[in-house]
């Protein structure tokens, strides 16, 4: 790689020659601040807090967009610097609605950590403070633009990760705002509701619709008998939201909060998740033995990407599999099987799931997802920051609580597939795991499909099964599933099994996971970090496939029948269908 050397504030430093003087002071030790830039996706210099003196340039730099040269000589930190930068944050506030001490971002704000630090004068500038503009945008997502500060890195990750755009800018000046085209109502675009907007957002301007106050609601009505499920990818991030470094397993202690809130009975979603794979495992096989619809079959767990397809590419929508996704398999299962079990009227049952994902909030209200007498399979889901602002709330000291605690056993006990269902391509290698030892009649020597790991936005394999050749893909960002929807329809791709998830990464990167600020998003790679956690806790198992689940087994036994019965789907399979996008 060739290389340039520079100083900066005296530090010599030697960095690529395609560096930006924001990665070469970070080489050196130094961190300029940012608010607008995120790496890859939104380099656009506009916010003008990155700036630095560069030796013999006329005025002062955006570091986050200006190449480093030979011999350049960087000042980040002279008193001009300092003063511009306090000047800048002070406008910005000027016109933001400042509701620090109830905001949702409150002391988690990355304006309001940058204003504190340059000693802002909040008041400076008093007459253009915004008035609140709260925007119920849809089922899932909040907007109030009286809070926004124009970064626009919500209108890249949009467009560049998602491939939607389905908001920008609008008007100009002072009434600049963020919103769809010509301010059409955000739920009459093609939003796909997977909050990658809120995970980058730097400020209060985007949150999820907080559905915390019908959990607790739920968990006081002694008529109530309130269960809770956790998704494969919430263990690997919720310790975030208490200080643990990104990617630790807090799955115990994640348990034990659940069971301190008062839940009736506390369930791993990650065996919904094995299940998942018993039915989808039988749908693959029946397609590739030409039953059951076009190959090739493609992956319904993630709820954003059914969205995607339904508004972006509905010719494929016969190529989607009926399964459920493992959240409504959980519900369905809740309001049948668990309340045979327990001798309880599915009307009482209340069934509450934390997702890393905001389009989760989608999902449990489409119009065909209910399974049992007419009632939804999932009555309240919430993300992993709702729910961590529930253990805030409670006065439960987190660091204090066993990392022992475990599920309750009846529908509790998961496989390491399942486990990794959370990283994209875990859907992908959860399922030849199965259906290898299916079709070929004995044990895989190696269970690790390394093909299909990591965080590329797709990715290829083909395998040979008993002389049957399956070529796979996986997509992860709505972005990257459209470029390869698009090779798919044009012949220049085939295959039979396709794994989808609408955030890059999946659901480690989810919309509703924690928020990490931009000086470790464009340093740190948290998709792959949050990732290893379940990767190790899969590895570190003796139970690595869905089908030697012995929960799973039980249920078929005892209730379904086998996989792809009548009865599993009525309970666990749904359909789609196209929409409009405007």
């Amino acid at each position: 790689m060739e290389t340039v050397k520079l100083k900066i504030n005296g530090i010599e430093v030697e960095a690529p020659k395609n560096a930006t003087i924001l990665e070469a002071a970070r080489l050196a030790g130094i961190e300029i601040p940012t608010l607008c830039y995120l790496k890859d996706i939104n380099a656009i210099g506009a916010c003008r807090i990155c700036v630095v003196e560069v030796k013999g340039a006329r005025s002062s730099c955006a570091a986050c967009v200006y190449p480093v040269a030979e011999g350049m000589e960087v000042s980040t930190n002279t008193p001009k610097i300092r003063k511009a930068r306090k000047n800048t944050l002070e406008l910005l506030l000027s016109n933001h609605r400042r509701e620090c001490l109830s905001c949702i971002r409150s002391q988690d704000c990355e304006l309001q950590k940058l204003s504190k630090e340059y000693g802002c004068d909040e008041h400076k500038y008093p007459e253009g403070q915004k008035l609140p503009n709260i925007v119920d945008a849809n089922e899932v997502l909040i907007r109030d633009n009286s809070k926004c500060i124009l970064c626009r890195r919500c209108v890249a990750v949009c467009k560049s990760n998602q491939g939607c755009a389905v908001i920008g800018p609008n008007e100009r000046g002072y009434e600049s705002h963020i919103a769809p085209v010509f301010d059409m109502p955000l739920d009459k675009v093609a939003c796909i509701r997977c909050g990658q907007c809120i995970t980058v957002c730097p400020t209060g301007a985007l949150r999820e619709k907080d559905d915390t106050e019908k959990v607790w609601a739920a968990l006081s009505d002694p008529d109530k008998h309130v269960v809770v499920g956790t998704a494969p990818a919430v263990r690997a991030q919720l310790g975030e939201e208490f200080g643990y470094p990104i990617g630790t397993n807090v799955e115990g202690k994640m348990a034990a909060a659940l069971r301190a809130l008062g839940f009736d009975g506390v369930f791993d979603v990650d065996t919904a998740a094995d299940l998942t794979i018993m039915e989808e495992g039988t749908e693959l096989l029946q397609r590739l033995n030409g039953e059951g619809g076009p190959l090739p079959l493609i992956t319904s767990c993630s709820p954003g990407w059914i969205k995607y397809c339904e508004h972006y590419y509905p010719e494929f929508i016969p190529n989607l599999s009926s399964c459920k996704s493992p959240q409504q398999m959980f519900g369905a299962m809740m309001k049948s099987y668990y309340a045979a079990k327990k001798g309880i009227d599915p009307k009482n049952i209340f069934v509450v799931t934390v997702m890393p994902c905001t389009a989760k909030k989608f999902e449990i209200k489409r119009e065909h997802e209910a399974s049992v007498d007419g009632l939804p399979d999932i009555d309240v889901t919430i993300t992993t920051r709702e729910f961590a602002r529930m253990i805030k709330k409670a006065g439960i000291m987190f660091d204090k609580l066993p990392s022992d605690a475990t599920f309750d056993p009846m529908f509790g006990v998961a496989s390491g597939a399942a486990h990794i269902f959370g990283a994209t391509g875990g859907v992908m290698e959860a399922a030849l795991r199965t259906v290898a030892e299916i079709v070929t009649g004995k044990p895989l020597e190696k269970l690790d499909f390394h093909d299909v790991r990591g965080i590329k936005g797709i990715k290829e394999a083909t395998y040979d099964l008993a002389g049957k050749k399956v070529r796979v893909a996986v997509a992860s960002g709505t972005k990257n599933a459209s470029i390869l929807l698009d090779s798919i329809k044009e012949g220049k791709a085939s295959y039979e099994f396709v794994e989808i998830m609408a955030c890059p990464g999946g659901c480690v990167n989810g919309g509703g996971q924690p928020q990490q600020p931009g000086a470790v998003r464009n340093f740190t790679d948290v998709r792959a970090e949050r990732a290893k956690a379940l990767y190790s806790e899969d590895a570190a198992m003796k139970l690595r496939k869905s089908h030697e689940n012995p929960v799973i087994k039980e249920v078929y036994e005892t209730y379904l029948g086998k996989p792809g019965s009548h009865k599993a789907h009525e309970l666990l399979h749904t359909k789609y269908a196209a929409r409009p996008r405007y």
